[in-house]
């Protein structure tokens, strides 16, 4: 059975020109001790829908339709104080801004045991133990003295850590990660990339890794869903989805990486831009920026189809090409 289950999920934010639709349908399932990385272009969705299935869209964003099953449990209609339980009970965020997270006020330690304390029934001891184990966990050396000290005393990659270690203090089943390994240097983003899968391994949480980092998405991920203008455009296992890629968009995005083996001067690269909310055009949203575009792309908007190893929102997939 899967952790979470999104199933057409749409988020609209009303504005006075008319309702902006930001996600459109999206679908996609998470098994527990799988990592489903989440990628695309600055504004396809990616946060959104994270921050959708953890109960934190901004207003006058609302999901205005579909369903997120966490557990079999459905979470999106569930009120404020509801969702606050859940947040850090059962599902654990790590956000891109260490400093959005961590309060400058209190120590790590009060802020760790706290959140211990509020979810797990343990003593002030045992909180503290158990914290100074999680810093330990995600590579804080000291932890035992850094406990005592504040967010500002802390580096970038350091800050981050405590994010991760908040996240998982008590123990969710789900990892919601929106680019938790952006702003730490490469060796650093190894370190917390082990550090996910082992808590996925150990513990059977389901992790949704946000990220534009194919690099990363390759190095963790089970599966991996491509979005695109606030669609899946592309979802499968993560080998077949850069390898032989079925969407022309994902193929796009895989060309565009750098390859070492290869004597390049110029990098491949998606002409166009990615449509505003306000002006997404008909039939696919991709068709003018693709190079295999025909007219049932124009027309006719494409729903996920079999492609094969994956599933590709796209008509080249289609039995009958119109």
């Amino acid at each position: 059975m899967s952790l979470l289950e999104v199933k057409n999920l749409i988020v609209e934010f009303p504005s006075r020109r008319g309702t902006l639709r930001a996600l459109d349908d999206i679908s996609f399932a998470i098994a527990p001790g799988e990592i489903l990385g989440v990628v695309g272009e600055s504004g396809a969705g990616k946060s959104l829908t994270g921050a959708a299935i953890i109960g934190l869209l901004e207003p006058p964003g609302r999901i205005a339709g579909g369903h997120i099953l966490l557990e079999g449990e459905r979470i999106d209609n569930l009120g404020y104080e509801q969702m606050r339980r859940i947040r850090g009970r059962r599902i654990g965020a790590i956000f891109q801004d260490p400093l959005t997270s961590l309060n400058p006020l209190y120590s790590v330690g009060r802020q760790l045991m706290e959140t211990i304390q509020t979810h797990l029934p343990v003593t002030a001891a045992e909180a503290r133990k158990r914290a100074i184990s999680l810093l330990e966990d995600t590579g804080i050396p000291a932890a035992a003295e850094r406990i005592e000290h504040y967010p500002h005393q802390f580096s970038g990659g350091m800050r981050q850590r405590v994010v991760i270690a908040l996240a998982l203090a008590a123990e969710p089943k789900l990892i919601v990660a929106d680019e938790p390994t952006t702003a730490l240097d490469v060796s650093i983003q190894a370190q917390i990339i082990q550090l996910l899968k082992r808590v996925c391994k150990e513990r059977g949480a389901a992790v949704m890794l946000i990220t534009h980092d194919m690099g990363v998405i390759a190095e963790t991920c089970d599966r991996v869903a491509v979005l695109y203008a606030g669609r899946v455009a592309e979802i499968g296992p993560v080998h077949n989805v850069i390898n032989k890629p079925a969407h022309p968009y994902t193929g796009g995005l895989m060309a565009a990486i750098p390859d070492i083996t290869q004597d390049r001067e110029r990098l491949n690269q998606i002409d166009g831009a990615m449509p505003r909310l306000n002006a997404i055009p008909k039939g696919c949203a991709f068709n003018p920026r693709c190079p295999r575009v025909f007219d049932r792309c124009k027309v006719e908007r494409p729903d996920l189809m079999d492609a094969g190893a994956t599933l590709a929102a796209c008509w080249l997939h289609a039995e009958a090409r119109v």
